[in-house]
């Protein structure tokens, strides 16, 4: 396989292994808690550094994801006390979170090279040709996330509408939730590699909203915003290989343009209908 092909693959296997939880942490509202988790991943690195030395080891994937899930469950730790407000309780974890790593990495890594570019913006081309068999990692994300949802799809349905309700009704809603946070810490995790910190929110967020556009249930828009990020991914990565530019920048261009379109059709067939 090309090199070129085995990138397409891996971003394609990036945005369908996203998309997935994405669609609940829509559903819930959550959609700037992946924007924390991405920067949370930063000071888990540092922390995986200072017990390894090594930037290449495997147990740097480990510590990030647990940075992730502290910000996904001080944040949801924090709006369940109702002591501050859903928003500020993202803007209290993570910020602080995201300092810490800053300072560990100007003080105790300063020697060791960290690519800015790749670290916000990520490069999917250089994780497939760095390590062409990253491809199989994300396949694996992507089947256990599927296999969660196809386990937890009803449940997990019925907290993101009304966890109150669940409670009372005798539903784990709790265990539930927080089962979730950690696949979407796992999942944010292993696609900061080839998406970056700064656009995993958009592999998450824009293809469940421009599904919501197209169908309500939810089965439905688990399956459609699986087919918008699969469909984005192809079309912003030969976009990109055609323009010669950013291959993450150009697929959430591209999930932009998919997003703004539905949303025109929509409104055009609304006015319709009330007509």
């Amino acid at each position: 396989m090309t090199l070129a092909a085995t990138a397409c693959l891996l971003a394609v296997l990036t945005a369908v292994a996203c998309a997935l939880p994405g669609t609940f942490v829509v559903l819930q509202g959550q959609a700037m808690l992946i924007d924390g988790i991405g920067h949370a991943i930063l000071p888990g690195i540092a922390v995986g550094y200072l017990i390894t030395s090594d930037i290449k080891s495997p147990l740097l994937l480990l510590t990030a994801a647990a940075g992730a899930l502290a910000v996904a469950l001080g944040t949801r730790w924090l709006q369940r006390s109702a002591l501050v407000t859903a928003d500020a309780a993202l803007g209290l974890i993570f910020p602080a979170l995201f300092a810490a790593g800053v300072i560990l990495i100007s003080t105790r890594m300063s020697h060791v090279h960290i690519d800015v570019h790749a670290v916000l913006v990520g490069d999917v081309n250089l994780a497939a040709f760095s390590n062409p068999h990253y491809c199989y990692v994300m396949a694996a994300v992507l089947a256990a996330n599927a296999i969660f949802l196809a386990l937890t799809l009803p449940r997990l349905a019925a907290t993101s509408f009304d966890a109150p309700f669940c409670t009372v009704r005798g539903v784990r809603s709790r265990a539930v939730q927080t089962t979730f946070m950690a696949v979407v810490a796992c999942t944010a995790t292993a696609a900061f590699h080839a998406a970056g910190a700064m656009l995993v929110i958009a592999l998450m967020v824009f293809p469940t909203m421009t599904a919501r556009l197209i169908t309500r249930r939810v089965p439905a828009l688990v399956l459609a915003a699986c087919g918008i990020a699969a469909l984005s991914a192809v079309a912003g990565f030969w976009l990109a290989y055609y323009l010669n530019a950013a291959t993450s920048a150009a697929m959430t261009v591209t999930n932009a343009a998919l997003f703004f379109a539905a949303l025109a059709a929509y409104r055009v067939h609304r006015r319709a209908y009330l007509r």
